[in-house]
């Protein structure tokens, strides 16, 4: 008997009907909730309003005061304005500095593996089709440009290598003045 069989969900206890009646109420509960955040929102910014802002008097006042009136009105606007400007770019610097945690954290959590790469032969041709397009023309036989190797050049090598002998011999014999003459008139340069 399978022990996964006989462990299946266990029915719930409250009703379809009764679940759709809880999610309801819950939703109606959210929606007076944000109505009474909107309507809180509102005074508050009425409140500060009224604070900050007096009722501007301008009725009987001369061009001077007037005057004088707008500058003082101008100067707060370009503290204000300087104010808004700084909180702007608390908001973009903590937007990036979150994106950049948010980043490092999927980093440190290994999130994204490495596909598994696959082993892929192109010759030399599609290779060059593909990164140069139309205009690749010809084919590249890598290998014949390869330089051959002539078989008396290796025959060469093995009678120097056998004349050559043991080296310790050698190294005791071209020690010396003598031994570099000796190599210079082995190598033909009288």
């Amino acid at each position: 008997m399978n022990p996964k069989a006989t462990m299946d969900k266990p029915k719930s206890k409250i009703s379809a009907s009764r679940k759709l009646s809880l999610k309801m109420m819950l939703l109606a509960r959210a929606i007076e909730e944000l109505d009474k955040e909107k309507v809180d929102r509102a005074d508050e910014k009425e409140r500060y309003l009224g604070e900050k802002l007096v009722p501007l008097q301008l009725s009987g006042l001369s061009m001077k005061e007037l005057q004088t009136l707008c500058e003082q009105l101008h100067t707060k606007m370009t503290v204000v304005d300087e104010e808004r400007y700084d909180c702007e770019e608390k908001v973009t610097k903590h937007y990036k500095d979150i994106r950049e945690l948010k980043l490092k954290v999927q980093d440190l959590g290994g999130k994204f593996k490495k596909p598994a790469l696959r082993k892929v032969r192109v010759s030399a041709d599609e290779m060059m089709r593909a990164l140069l397009g139309s205009k690749h023309k010809g084919s590249m036989d890598l290998r014949g440009n390869l330089k051959s190797v002539k078989k008396e050049d290796v025959k060469q090598d093995k009678v120097l290598t056998s004349e050559v002998g043991d080296w310790r011999k050698n190294v005791e014999a071209m020690s010396g003045m003598e031994g570099r003459k000796k190599m210079f008139d082995a190598a033909g340069g009288q």
